[in-house]
């Protein structure tokens, strides 16, 4: 049986993000988001979630080029005074690493993260992390044991099997994907031992910022076995923070996906199961 989640990152970016993944969610194909806690539209956000109560919302956890949930005077080790975390995911890693005062500062943002996420009075549905640094063994336990104490069930692993990728179009497997593999087993080891659910594949790397309508209904029929999650990065348009964070992302070719007579169509034929990180079906316009 194939089961497909369809979700949304950055959920309280930027209020172009937040009415992207609201419309998408009444009018489309989108059950799942992720928030950003400290992000600059996160209380518009949450507001927009209160009136969809059939939207799933879980924590996107930022610890890497996003805003710090505590003031970034208080955790100097892994952020500006500015409440801002660095850009570097190599000089980042190392640190959350290596350094014990980093791993103590990553312990408390991560903390703080989830009670903002409990503050905001959602349920909360799942976690992953910006850019995937929940890949990190250090982020990923963290986040898994700290989650834990706040009802977390459900944790994304961004393994996206090639396979269907090569079937939908022309994909070369890299090394940097072989290399994703090996650090999405550590993290379902870690999700396993916590008595956590994952998915099986995920779909939304490679094609990162490119998952536009022909694209998407062209994988769809491909998706493999199990419980997969389809995730992307929808917005009306993109204001100046978007175009400096993600200047090559289709935002609005990705918002199009998301609404598609195309992709709606492709999931009929193919007999995907849309659903929820529980596995229950769940109901589209």
């Amino acid at each position: 049986m194939r089961r497909l989640i369809i979700s949304a990152d950055d959920f309280g970016l930027s209020e172009e993000v937040n009415e992207a993944i609201e419309i998408a969610h009444r009018d489309g194909l989108l059950s799942t988001a992720s928030l950003m806690v400290a992000g600059p539209a996160s209380l518009d956000a949450v507001r927009r979630a209160k009136r969809l109560p059939n939207l799933r919302v879980g924590l996107h956890l930022v610890v890497i080029e996003g805003d710090t949930a505590l003031p970034g005077a208080t955790i100097p080790a892994i952020a500006t005074p500015d409440d801002r975390f660095g850009t570097s995911q190599l000089g980042l890693g190392v640190s959350y690493f290596f350094r014990p005062a980093a791993r103590r500062a990553l312990a408390r943002e991560i903390e703080a993260q989830f009670r903002a996420f409990l503050a905001s009075g959602l349920s909360l549905d799942h976690a992953n992390a910006h850019k995937h640094m929940h890949l990190h063994p250090t982020i990923g336990r963290l986040l898994i044991e700290t989650g834990g104490h706040y009802g977390l069930r459900h944790v994304r692993t961004p393994s996206e099997p090639a396979g269907p990728l090569s079937a939908a179009e022309t994909h070369l497997d890299s090394l940097g994907a072989s290399a994703m593999r090996r650090w999405c087993g550590i993290l379902r080891h870690q999700i396993a031992r916590a008595g956590m659910t994952t998915n099986d594949s995920c779909f939304g790397l490679a094609w990162s910022g490119q998952m536009r309508p022909g694209r998407v209904a062209g994988l769809v029929p491909h998706l493999p076995e199990g419980l997969s999650e389809m995730y992307f990065h929808p917005a009306l348009e993109q204001n100046a923070l978007l175009k400096r964070l993600m200047p090559y992302y289709d935002q609005r070719g990705e918002f199009d996906a998301l609404v598609s007579p195309e992709v709606r169509e492709a999931v009929r034929k193919s007999a995907v199961t849309l659903c929820d990180w529980s596995g229950r079906p769940v109901a589209t316009p």
